[in-house]
This record gives structure tokens, C-alpha cells and sequence, in this order.
């Protein structure tokens, strides 16, 4: 038997793997762990002046105070609305939009509708903001649309409560479906169901019946595994759109965690409330990874782990 190698041994004779390892190396220590120091803020009554050792240590008062604020039950239901919103329908629609493509006989069709559906992805988040702000202003196409066809009130749609749910979720969809059907369609023409397909079409299945028994259990580890990963970020509802388009008039329906998190950090300086406010959502966020892919290995037979 040879002697086993020593690490000292690997590192000579890979030394040119590890050179090239390093940079990426020392980016994730600089950027993504030496900043977890800064987690201790939370905990304390932070005062820049003073430090992270210098500022009083204050244990849990701003996970209490987060807890006990009179907003924290709304901007928690807004947040788990926007989320479970965009992962039930925009999935449904990614999924649906996937198996729409496929059955595409016209290669150079299906490659213009992919291309176009995945352009709205890659504007930018200003640009989408004020479109969606144009479109459903009083005098908006949108509105125009649902005034002349619905009835509805002629109104600047931003400036009611009730429909910015509504709103948020139309722009995920048309921003994300495209682009989010990228993994499914993938999953689909990866898949070796063209026997499966032809001797259900022999029995009679037709286009339909083969989509649900054939192609859909061919991309559900596939839909689980995208779902466990989404899980994970549920209470991290993006804010940058949402804080183009909201206004202290529909704070009640619009208003979400990291929002929130923004206007008490920046606008009010209370930076020791913030961080435990993301450390609380960080601490969620992993245990809804742990609980759904738990669930997703027992019932689906998938996991990521």
C-alpha cells in the first residue's frame, strides 16, 4: 500500500488549482464572512461613535421590540402574502409557460417567443417601476383597460390599497415567467420520455393526457427543488421595486419586512433594530429551508440534501 499524501504533499502537486481557487476564496472571507461580525449590533444598542465594543450590550430588547410593534403583524401578513403569491402563481405560470413551449412543433417560433419572454427579466427595476406607475395612473392604459371593459373607477390604481397585491403580482409574472421557465424547459427536453410519449400516443392519449402523466412527472423533482429554495427566501420579499412604487397611503398593504427593515435603518437610524430585524428573517428563512425540504424529501422523494 502507498503512502498516504499529505496535505503539504497536494498542495505541491496542485498548487496551480489552489492559486486559482484563491481569489474566490479570500472574496467569500471578505464579503461573506467577515461581515457576520457585524451581526453582534443586534444585540446591542449600537452607537457608531462608540463601536461594536464599545456600544451597551441590550440582549434581545430589538427582537422584543420588533415583535411587540404595532406594525409588525402587518408588514409579516404583507410579506407572506407578496411571497406566496409570487411562488404559487409565478411557479404555476413558469410550469404552465414551459409546457406551452414544448408543444411547439416551429423550432424558430419557439426560439422567438423564449427570447422575447425572457426580455423583461433583464430592465431594470426603475424602468419597470415607472412603466407600471404610467400604466396604472388615472389616465393609464391599464386603467383605461379596466374602466372600459370592467367598469371599475376611474382612479390611480397605486393609490388604492386593495389592488397593490394585484399589481405586484401582474410585474413578477410578466418580469419572471419567462425567464423562470428557463430551468423547466430544460428539465422537459432533457428528459428521455420520446418512447413514453409515442407509445401513449399509440394508445390513444392524446396531447393533453400525455402532458399530465408524461412530461409533468418528468420535471417534478425539478418544481420541488426550485420550491424548497424559494422557501428559504419567502420573507425576503424583494424591496426595491416595492419602495419605487409604494406610498405612505397603501403602507397597509405594501408594506413588507425589508421595507420596513429600510425606513428604520436609513430614515430613523435605529441600526441595532434593523440588523436584528434581518437576523430574525435570516434565522426564518432557515428554518422554512430546513422544515420544506424535510417535507419535500418525506412526500416528493426530492431533496437538496
Amino acid at each position: 500500500m502507498g503512502k498516504k499524501p499529505t496535505w503539504k504533499h497536494d498542495l505541491m502537486m496542485n498548487k496551480g488549482v489552489y492559486l486559482v481557487f484563491l481569489p474566490i476564496f479570500a472574496y467569500f472571507v471578505v464579503f461573506n464572512y467577515l461581515p457576520m461580525f457585524g451581526i453582534v449590533i443586534a444585540f446591542q444598542d449600537f452607537r457608531p461613535v462608540r463601536g461594536f465594543l464599545g456600544s451597551d450590550w441590550v440582549g434581545l430588547m430589538h427582537f422584543a421590540d420588533f415583535l411587540t410593534n404595532p406594525a409588525f403583524l402587518q408588514v409579516l401578513r404583507n410579506t407572506l402574502v407578496i411571497s406566496l403569491l409570487g411562488l404559487i402563481v409565478g411557479t404555476f405560470m413558469s410550469v404552465s409557460f414551459a409546457l406551452l413551449l414544448n408543444e411547439l412543433f416551429y423550432t424558430k417560433f419557439k426560439r422567438v417567443v423564449q427570447t422575447i419572454s425572457y426580455l423583461p427579466h433583464f430592465v431594470s427595476t426603475v424602468v419597470i417601476a415607472g412603466l407600471v406607475m404610467q400604466f396604472v395612473s388615472t389616465n393609464g392604459a391599464i386603467t383605461n383597460l379596466l374602466v372600459n371593459v370592467f367598469g371599475l373607477e376611474r382612479q390611480n390604481l397605486l393609490l388604492n390599497p386593495a389592488y397593490f397585491w394585484w399589481i405586484n403580482l401582474g410585474v413578477d409574472i410578466w418580469q419572471g415567467m419567462g425567464f423562470g421557465a428557463i430551468l423547466f424547459i430544460a428539465a422537459i427536453s432533457g428528459g428521455d420520455s420520446m418512447e413514453l410519449h409515442e407509445a401513449a400516443a399509440l394508445d390513444g392519449a392524446n396531447r393533453l393526457r400525455r402532458c399530465w402523466h408524461i412530461t409533468l412527472p418528468a420535471i417534478k423533482s425539478t418544481i420541488a427543488v426550485l420550491t424548497i429554495l424559494r422557501m428559504g427566501t419567502l420573507l425576503q420579499v424583494g424591496a426595491d421595486r416595492i419602495l419605487l412604487l409604494y406610498n405612505p397611503i397603501i403602507f397597509s398593504t405594501a408594506d413588507v419586512i425589508n421595507t420596513h427593515v429600510i425606513r428604520m435603518g436609513i430614515e430613523r437610524m435605529q441600526f441595532s433594530y434593523s440588523a436584528a430585524v434581518g437576523l430574525f428573517n435570516s434565522v426564518v428563512g432557515t428554518f422554512l429551508l430546513v422544515g420544506s425540504n424535510m417535507v419535500s424529501r418525506r412526500f416528493a422523494k426530492t431533496s437538496l440534501y
